[in-house]
């Protein structure tokens, strides 16, 4: 089974994805909003309320083999979800909607692999 453990560099950027997702920075039309969110988020990991990153991608590796694509924490009417975007080795694309609070999976979608172009040939 392949590790999905990615590398600090990769775990740094995906950070800087959930951050600015979570923050809002990408929307400046509803920044303040979105401050608000990101300052909800990072309280919810201080007080324990949600998992940290680090923990939720160890628990996937243990379970889900690919490679980490993307991660967003996005805030719901009940509860914070992390969504995991994950390829897997035999090309097909999956994507994860994990509860932030336990670490389970509550989503899964699977896209399989497309298939390869001839030379010249396009989609």
């Amino acid at each position: 089974m392949r590790s999905i453990r990615p590398s600090l560099a990769h775990l740094r950027t995906v950070l800087v994805a959930v951050v600015l997702g979570a923050s809002g920075l990408l929307a400046t039309t509803a920044s303040a909003r979105d401050r608000g969110d990101h300052e909800r988020a990072r309280e919810a990991v201080m007080s324990g309320q949600i998992l940290p990153l680090s923990t939720v991608l160890q628990k996937l590796e243990r379970e889900q083999a690919g490679q980490v694509l993307e991660i967003e924490l996005e805030p719901s009417a009940d509860r914070w979800v992390y969504e995991v975007k994950l390829l897997q080795a035999s090309g097909q694309l999956l994507r994860l909607e994990v509860d932030a609070t336990t670490g389970e999976v509550i989503g899964r979608r699977v896209r399989p692999p497309r298939p390869l172009l001839n030379q010249g040939e396009t989609r």
